[in-house]
């Protein structure tokens, strides 16, 4: 089934009866060539990536729970490429311009919207430090625009200018960033690894690595033993947890990360905006609620749902920004596991474990990096070298000292 306006007016002309699910529900082989576990927005790119980029006909995704279930669905929806230091710049470019191609490529309405970003200036400093971050971005290919007062009250003209708390200075706007819908990114992935052959196994959750003399066999679940030749293991906040059957300790921790909505509104916000005086971002859905977030929960959990103290903290840096939000009603919130990395920056390498491998600690900037990682992790499993975009993402940078610490406040992830 290929999704066009044609097919979508025929169907609305013969009832709908011609849809069909848009993947299978195989039942797991006995052993796979390559297996992915983790059915999120990462896994499902790399098992896509691995068999149209590189032919790999014999893949599996597992997943414990259902496609998409994670962090994929839970977050605020944000893609860019507006990073600095050469170890991330690079690869989020390359993440942007596979956004910019994968409705065309997946065959699949992922909403992909590339209304800019603006990252507000409010200090003198600031200036410096986005200046500085805008010439990075451009010397890496991206676009990047400096704007003064004037330049951000002609595009947000409904902020606050004159008597707020923290004066707006000015904003560093990505144009070429923007939003997609989240679940819509999955299940587009789904499909195409689908329809190349890609058994997408849900409900299998892994329980455990069966690793001899020094390699691994296979992965058991709760519905038996699965073997293969490769496992890359892309689980988010679960990273810790699945690599310590390996006997692997991971320096990553688990955070919580939430993200609200508010009831459906007129239109009012038509890019993406990030307050320079506090952790809070804002973008509107196309059913026009307000999606916004903030800092992770700050204390070690595996749950999906966040507390108290951080909704008020959002909030205020909300109504610090924009007080004419202040009395919208929250809709309601969601929380992901973040695994959060000791440096801020992501690990997609081989481990010592022959033949098994890791794409973790995405921190905040997951979402944004699916296309990227998965086609970074399907090249490193395919050819068992990294990709070019990702070569800094090593797991051992930590012992040697080569850290990426992207926001330069401190290595622990509290502090990024």
């Amino acid at each position: 089934m290929k999704f066009s306006g044609f097919k979508v007016v025929k169907e609305a002309l013969t009832g709908h009866r011609g849809w069909g699910p848009l993947w299978r529900d195989p039942e797991p082989q006995a052993a796979y060539d390559i297996i992915v576990v983790g059915g999120g927005g990462h896994g499902l790119a790399t098992a896509f990536y691995l068999a149209k980029e590189f032919g790999q006909a014999r893949v599996a995704v597992l997943e414990k729970g259902w496609l998409g279930s994670g962090n994929i669905g839970r977050n605020t929806t944000i893609i860019r490429s507006n990073y600095l230091l050469p170890g991330n710049e690079p690869f989020y470019e390359f993440s942007m311009k596979l956004w910019e191609n994968l409705e065309q490529e997946t065959n699949f309405n992922s909403m992909v919207s590339q209304r800019g970003i603006i990252n507000l200036i409010h200090t003198d400093a600031q200036r410096d430090a986005y200046r500085r971050r805008g010439n990075a971005m451009r010397l890496a290919g991206a676009d990047a625009e400096l704007l003064d007062r004037e330049g951000v009250r002609a595009r947000l003209p409904y902020l606050n200018f004159d008597n707020a708390r923290f004066p707006i200075k000015g904003g560093l706007m990505q144009a070429r960033a923007g939003t997609a819908r989240h679940d819509g990114v999955a299940w587009g992935y789904a499909r195409g690894a689908d329809q190349r052959g890609v058994d997408l196994i849900q409900n299998c959750e892994v329980t455990g690595l069966r690793i001899e003399n020094g390699a691994v066999q296979g992965v058991e679940t709760t519905r038996g033993f699965i073997g293969a030749k490769k496992v890359g293991v892309a689980v988010a906040g679960s990273s810790s947890r699945v690599m310590s059957m390996a006997g692997m300790r991971l320096p990553i921790e688990s955070h919580v990360l939430q993200a609200f909505v508010s009831e459906g509104l007129k239109p009012l916000i038509d890019t993406v905006i990030t307050f320079g005086a506090g952790h809070f971002y804002i973008s509107q859905s196309d059913k026009g609620g307000l999606v916004f977030g903030g800092d992770i929960d700050g204390y070690n959990s595996y749950a999906q749902r966040g507390n108290l103290p951080v909704i008020e903290d959002v909030a205020e840096g909300g109504m610090a920004l924009m007080p004419m939000i202040g009395r919208a009603r929250l809709l309601r919130a969601w929380g992901g596991v973040m695994d959060m990395s000791m440096d801020g920056s992501p690990i997609i390498d081989r481990t010592p474990v022959e033949g098994l491998y890791l794409n973790a600690g995405w921190c905040y900037g997951g979402f944004k990096a699916t296309p990227a990682s998965g086609y970074a992790f399907a090249h490193l499993l395919a050819t068992d070298r990294p990709h070019e975009t990702a070569a800094a993402y090593r797991l051992d940078r930590f012992a040697r000292g080569h850290l990426i610490d992207e926001k330069g406040a401190g290595a622990q992830p509290n502090l990024h």
